[in-house]
C-alpha cells in the first residue's frame, strides 16, 4: 500500500521538483503538528493567512452555524446571502467612505483579475503600469502585471498594454499618463524581500494617478488586516485607493478575496455588458462566515495593537553579522543573508527544529518572518535563538 506521501506525489499537481513533504495532521494557535504530534511554530502563517492562527473557536463555530443552514446557492451577485451582506457591512465600516462596494472573489487573485477589468471598463482605457518585482499572483492577467520575467516568459505572449515602473522611484511617475488606465501596486512589497515605500513617494503617487485619471489600485493581499500594524497598510501613508484589493486572510482561513471600490466605479460592471464580471464560487457564504468572524477576533483582541512591540523584539534578537538587514513593518518581515544557499540551508534546520520559516520568490537570498498576530514573546524568543543557531551553524 502506498504511504500518504507516496500517493501526493503520484496524484497531486506539483509546483517545484522538492516540495517540503511536511505532513500535518492539525493545528493550533501558531503550531502545526505532525502524525507523530510533533509542533511546528509557523512563522509564515501561510503566506499571510492564518492572522489570528489556526482553529480559533470562534471562527470553527462560525463555519458550523453556517454549514446548517446553507452553503452555495446561486452564482455571486443575484440572491441576498446574509454572510456576504454582514461581512461587506463590516468591512466597509472599517474603510474610508469612497470604498463603499465590496465584490466577492474566490482568491486574491481574481480580485486582481476583477480589479483590471474594472480600471479598463470604467477609465476606457487600456494601459496598466505595474512595479518592477511585483508579485499579484500567477493566473494570466495577474502574472502580465508580474514583474520578474523569469516566472513568466514561458508563459507568453501576455496582457498587451502593461508597462513596469520601478518601486518607490518618484522619477518614474511620470510614465502614468491621460492613456492608463490603472496603476496596480502592493502597498508593501511581498515577494520582492518586504519593501516598504517611503511616505512621500506613496502621496506622489496618489496625487500622479489623481491628477491622469488614473485608478489607484492597491493590492493589500499580504498586508491587510494587522499584518502590519494597521487593520489596512495604506493607513501608514495617509492615501486612499481607487480599488483596494483583499484576499490571504480575508476569510480566516477559508478561500476568499475581493476587491473594493466605490458605487460608482463598481457599477461599471452592471451593464455594456451586464454580468461584466461573473463568478459562481466567489463570496462563499461558509468563506463569508469564517472572514467576518475571523475579523470581529482580531478587532476585538486588540491583537494590532500589540503587532509594533512584537516586530521590536525580532528586531532586537535577530541580530547577527550574517544578517545584512532586517526590512519590514510589523509582522512582516525580511532578513536578508548573502545568498540564497545560505539562507536556504538555514530555513530546512530549523524545519528540522519545529521552527517553519521560508524565502521569497523574488528575493531568494532573504528570510520570510511573517507569524499569526497572536505569537507571544516566549515564541518569538524560541524562534529566534533557532535562527540564531542556525545561522551559527551555517553562516561560516
Amino acid at each position: 500500500m502506498l504511504t500518504l506521501r507516496q500517493l501526493f506525489l503520484a496524484n497531486n499537481a506539483q509546483t517545484t521538483d522538492f516540495p517540503l513533504l511536511l505532513e500535518f495532521e492539525r493545528a493550533q494557535g501558531v503550531y502545526l503538528y505532525n502524525a507523530e504530534g510533533k509542533p511546528y511554530l509557523d512563522l509564515i502563517s501561510g503566506i499571510g493567512v492564518s492572522n489570528i492562527g489556526h482553529g480559533n473557536a470562534q471562527v470553527i463555530e462560525a463555519i458550523k452555524n453556517q454549514l446548517d443552514k446553507y452553503m452555495h446557492l446561486m452564482v455571486y451577485g443575484e440572491y441576498v446571502q446574509t454572510p456576504q451582506v454582514r461581512f461587506a457591512e463590516k468591512l466597509t465600516s472599517l474603510l474610508p467612505e469612497s470604498l463603499q462596494s465590496v465584490y466577492f472573489t474566490n482568491s486574491g487573485a481574481e480580485a486582481i483579475e476583477g480589479a483590471m477589468k474594472l480600471a479598463k471598463r470604467y477609465t476606457g482605457r487600456n494601459q496598466i503600469i505595474a512595479c518592477h518585482n511585483a508579485y499579484h499572483g500567477s493566473t494570466q492577467g495577474a502574472l502580465s502585471i508580474m514583474g520578474n520575467e523569469d516566472f513568466k516568459q514561458a508563459y507568453r505572449p501576455l496582457l498587451p498594454g502593461i508597462q513596469f515602473i520601478n518601486f518607490n522611484s518618484l522619477n518614474d511617475l511620470d510614465l502614468i499618463t491621460s492613456e492608463t488606465a490603472c496603476v496596480v501596486i502592493e502597498t508593501i512589497q511581498g515577494e520582492a524581500g518586504i519593501r516598504v515605500p517611503n511616505a512621500a513617494y506613496m502621496l506622489a503617487l496618489r496625487n500622479r494617478c489623481t491628477k491622469t485619471g488614473t485608478l489607484l489600485i492597491l493590492d493589500e493581499n499580504q498586508t491587510a488586516f494587522g499584518r502590519t500594524g494597521k487593520l489596512f497598510a495604506f493607513e501608514h501613508f495617509g492615501i486612499i485607493p481607487d480599488i483596494l484589493v483583499l484576499g490571504k486572510a480575508l476569510g480566516g482561513g477559508m478561500p476568499l478575496g475581493a476587491f473594493i471600490a466605490s458605487n460608482e466605479v463598481m457599477g461599471a460592471l452592471k451593464n455594456n455588458p451586464i454580468l461584466g464580471h461573473i463568478t459562481t464560487f466567489g463570496g462563499h457564504p461558509v468563506c463569508c462566515a469564517s472572514g467576518l468572524a475571523s475579523l470581529e477576533v482580531l478587532l476585538n483582541e486588540n491583537l494590532i495593537e500589540q503587532v509594533a512591540a512584537k516586530e521590536a523584539l525580532f528586531k532586537q534578537l535577530l541580530v547577527h553579522p550574517a544578517i545584512k538587514q532586517i526590512r519590514g513593518k510589523g509582522l512582516m518581515l525580511a532578513a536578508e543573508l548573502d545568498s540564497f544557499e545560505l539562507n536556504k540551508a538555514i530555513i530546512d534546520h530549523c524545519i528540522e527544529q519545529g521552527i517553519i520559516i521560508d524565502w521569497f520568490l523574488h528575493c531568494s537570498n532573504s528570510m520570510r518572518i511573517a507569524p499569526p498576530l497572536i505569537i507571544t514573546s516566549e515564541q518569538i524568543k524560541e524562534a529566534c535563538a533557532t535562527i540564531i543557531q542556525a545561522i551559527n551553524i551555517f553562516a561560516v
